[in-house]
């Protein structure tokens, strides 16, 4: 892959040039469409778990269309096999030998459909290619494309027929987001559209391609971290643990992954530093599916969402970090001022 820099004001530009063309097929829904880019951004996974025709399918097509990547869709089904999303060997018969056929997960961006209408048997062939980028098929390692991403998506009301994602599945993916209804003017907006449009298929042009979206990436890793807004990330991570209607907290992974988030959200909000704000922004969706609620508390309606929004409630917020910065750089340019009138 041909290396390509970006600065982070670039960056911030791209990624609203993402999100206005992602708009165009989705109505609505600007705060989880910037949550997912987020993920993207930050080199994650997303799980978008809400109620069937909220366009978590179209979002992720469109993601891919925007993004410039190469997208491939799985519909995962009870009879579907490891072998059918991560590819085996098969005999060529001119070769006389056998070679790897690739499956669908040798792609850019993997749309995983219905992810919990699967066995746990091929639910698990995701783990590999989503923590390690590569897949193992009868003792041979494969590495996947870069940038690889999966988007899968999960109907959180339907359980007949379906396999619960377990803890370590739904721990490698960096967000859990749901869509929400539309609001009756985003809903009618949504009929005009499809009627302006006169066909059911919809578009949209590449902003960028998987050389862009890389060096995005890359660009991300510079964004300034003030140890304060770190040690907050810990705290909300460890509150969860000690929170007394969690049966299981947020492990270190959580923590990470919203460090990892609230930098990509950071950017797309047009800075190169991150405030409090971006990780109170990204913890519900980076933390509350990797916390285990107890059995005894469901008939109350608690969830993770509920735990996380009481631990931002309780642990105390670090100041601004954008005043401090700024506050620093007004000190320095004073005492240039005063040096000079020296």
């Amino acid at each position: 892959m041909t290396d390509r820099e970006l600065k982070l004001g670039e960056v911030s530009d791209l990624s609203r040039q993402v999100l206005d063309r992602v708009s165009q097929a989705v109505v609505g829904k600007a705060e989880a469409l910037e949550l997912v880019l987020a993920g993207i951004l930050a080199g994650g996974h997303v799980l978008l778990e809400d109620y069937p025709g909220l366009a978590k399918t179209l979002a992720a097509r469109s993601f891919a269309q925007a993004l410039g990547l190469e997208f491939r869709r799985v519909q995962f089904t009870p009879d579907l096999l490891p072998s059918d999303v991560t590819g085996a060997f098969v005999y060529d018969q001119k070769e006389s030998e056998f070679v790897f056929r690739p499956g669908p997960i040798f792609t850019g961006l993997l749309l995983a459909d219905e992810i919990n209408r699967t066995p746990p048997k091929t639910q698990a062939a995701l783990l590999e290619s989503m923590q390690e980028h590569q897949v193992t098929v009868e003792g041979q390692t494969f590495p996947l494309p870069t940038p690889f991403h999966v988007l899968a998506t999960a109907n959180p009301v339907e359980y007949e027929g379906t396999y619960p994602l377990p803890e370590a599945q739904l721990d490698r993916f960096m967000l859990r987001i749901g869509f929400g209804y539309p609001s009756a003017a985003e809903e009618w907006e949504v009929l005009r559209r499809r009627m302006s449009r006169r066909t059911e298929d919809q578009t949209v042009e590449a902003v960028t391609d998987a050389v862009g979206l890389h060096a995005a990436q890359r660009a991300i890793e510079t964004v300034t971290v003030d140890d304060t807004v770190g040690q907050y990330c810990v705290d909300l991570a460890a509150a969860t643990r000690r929170d007394s209607q969690v049966l299981v907290g947020a492990s270190p992974r959580g923590s990470l992954a919203l460090l990892l988030t609230a930098r990509s959200y950071a950017v797309i909000q047009g800075r190169d530093y991150v405030v409090p704000e971006d990780v109170k922004a990204v913890a519900v969706p980076a933390l509350a599916h990797r916390i285990t609620v107890r059995p005894e508390l469901w008939l109350h309606e608690v969830t993770g969402a509920t735990v996380v929004r009481t631990v931002l409630g309780s642990v105390a917020t670090p100041p601004t970090v954008a005043g401090g910065l700024q506050d620093a750089s007004r000190g320095a340019s004073q005492s240039a001022s005063q040096s000079a009138s020296q």
